[in-house]
């Protein structure tokens, strides 16, 4: 403990509840829930702060149009599309994802395999991840 590992890490914590204050005003807007939860707040406040603690966030965003088109291009051509079908196929792409609310991979490979399959390309059930 008193050198640095670069093998461990050391995390410590403390599990007391109130660590500044407590005031009733803070617990005005508190209600009590069906499941019989007295303080809801310091639940969702103890979670966070757990994963605060460890300081790993994975964040996924939507891909900018450019991308999701890609995407869609990769997926469609996974298909047997030809450059040209998937040139054909990027207005309906934008509407499809307009139209779900999304652009995301799993939007790209549903519009993929719909376009594919309406006009006449193979649908390749096995594809890993789908």
């Amino acid at each position: 403990m008193a050198a640095q590992s670069d093998n461990v890490l050391v995390y410590a914590t403390s599990n007391r509840r109130h660590l500044l204050p407590e005031y009733m005003k803070d617990n005005e807007s508190y209600r009590h829930t069906d499941d019989g939860e007295i303080h809801p707040g310091e639940v969702v406040e103890e979670k966070i702060s757990l994963s605060e603690r460890f300081g790993l966030w994975l964040s996924f965003y939507p891909p900018k149009q450019d991308e999701y088109l890609s995407i869609v291009g990769h997926w469609l051509k996974h298909f047997g599309c030809t450059d040209e079908d998937i040139a054909a196929a990027r207005g309906d792409a934008l509407v499809w994802a307009l139209e779900r609310g999304s652009r995301s991979g799993r939007v790209a490979w549903q519009f993929a395999r719909d376009w594919g399959g309406k006009h006449g390309k193979p649908f390749i059930a096995d594809v890993e991840g789908a």
